[in-house]
């Protein structure tokens, strides 16, 4: 897009091409060259939760709620469950007494 605008396209025809705003191109061309290219992609910054030591608390403590979990570790509860979930430990299930 930046090198149709460059050779002499209009910055609206290039915003209809490539299925953007106009104003989205302006921001483009207004960029520095290095800054065009995308970005590494994955997290941008270290994960709170240290897994290991998620794992260690769980098979200690089974029964403690991922809510009292959140608490211990600085994290919501819905980062404990995703954290569970790519640990592979399924949710707390009770056995029913016949």
């Amino acid at each position: 897009m930046i090198k149709f605008v460059e050779a002499g396209g209009s910055k609206a025809e290039a915003a209809r091409r490539f299925s953007v705003s106009r104003g989205r191109v302006y921001v483009w061309l207004a960029l520095p060259k290095d800054q065009l290219k995308p970005g590494k992609p994955g997290p941008k910054q270290a994960r709170k939760i240290d897994m290991q030591r998620l794992a260690a608390a769980i098979e200690a403590q089974p029964d403690r709620l991922q809510k009292e979990l959140a608490t211990d570790f600085g994290v919501c509860p819905s980062a404990i469950h995703r954290a569970c979930k790519r640990l592979g430990i399924t949710r707390k299930k009770t056995v029913a007494l016949e």
